[in-house]
């Protein structure tokens, strides 16, 4: 077992230094992809509810 006192190499501790995310980017990016996402669930229950009800 290795006895050196530095923390794991994870993914998200190499975005910037110590580790630290920067907030407006992953609420970006969730945009980026949350958004057509909401929009083609939203245009489905449209369709779905036409061809169900006639």
């Amino acid at each position: 077992m290795p006895s050196d006192s530095s923390p794991p190499d994870t993914p998200h501790s190499r975005l910037r230094p110590g580790g630290r995310t920067h907030a407006a980017l992953i609420a970006l990016a969730w945009l980026w992809v949350g958004a057509p996402l909401a929009y083609g669930v939203y245009e489905l229950v449209q369709k779905a509810t036409q061809l169900f009800t006639g």
